[in-house]
């Protein structure tokens, strides 16, 4: 009995000191991060450094979800607070879904819908985003025949989840508002 304690006991202090580094990642939330930058690809990051954004792109941004959507680099940032936040499967089904819709070709729209189904909608998809069974379910037989518009429901669906949820945190985010002062410092340093 003693024995069996004691083993339980190790895999117990074990288990703690191998999740301890997994979780600590969780506690980095956006809040915590200075420089977007950083969550970017190294090309996407050095071109981001060099880019001169002005303060009035960024704060259009903030005009609306679509808007913020429109921007290559308010795009990028969004992205960035995503991934902060561990749910950036949410811009990127949503962009895939926008590279979908341009496809012509009816072999290749066949192969990308499975791709897409497999990575972001069905239940074992390894980047599955937040949809209802009935959306999900939609989707599934969308797939018998795709078309450009196989993935709508869905995609409107994210997109209000994100619209509604994710954009307003992201202008709230340390990664908008220190992109924001850096526009504004700079452009504050050339009047000087």
């Amino acid at each position: 009995m003693v024995e069996l304690s004691e083993t339980v006991g190790k895999s117990t202090k074990q288990q703690t000191r191998t999740m301890k580094p997994r979780l600590g990642c969780l506690s980095n939330k956006s809040d915590s991060y200075s420089d977007f930058t950083a969550f970017l690809p190294s090309e996407e990051g050095k071109a981001y450094r060099c880019v001169k954004l002005s303060t009035d792109e960024v704060i259009r941004w903030s005009e609306s979800f679509e808007v913020l959507l429109s921007y290559k680099y308010g795009l990028a940032a969004f992205r960035a607070f995503l991934k902060t936040e561990f749910s950036d499967e949410n811009i990127e089904f949503w962009m895939a879904c926008e590279d979908y819709k341009k496809i012509k070709s009816p072999a290749k729209l066949v192969t990308k819908a499975n791709k897409i189904y497999e990575e972001f909608i069905d239940v074992k998809a390894p980047r599955e985003v937040n949809i209802d069974f009935q959306t999900r379910e939609l989707t599934r037989q969308n797939l018998r025949e795709p078309s450009p518009s196989t993935f709508s429901e869905v995609q409107g669906r994210v997109y209000s989840l994100m619209e509604k949820d994710s954009y307003p945190r992201f202008l709230r985010s340390k990664v908008y508002l220190d992109l924001l002062n850096q526009t504004q410092m700079r452009c504050q340093r050339r009047s000087v």
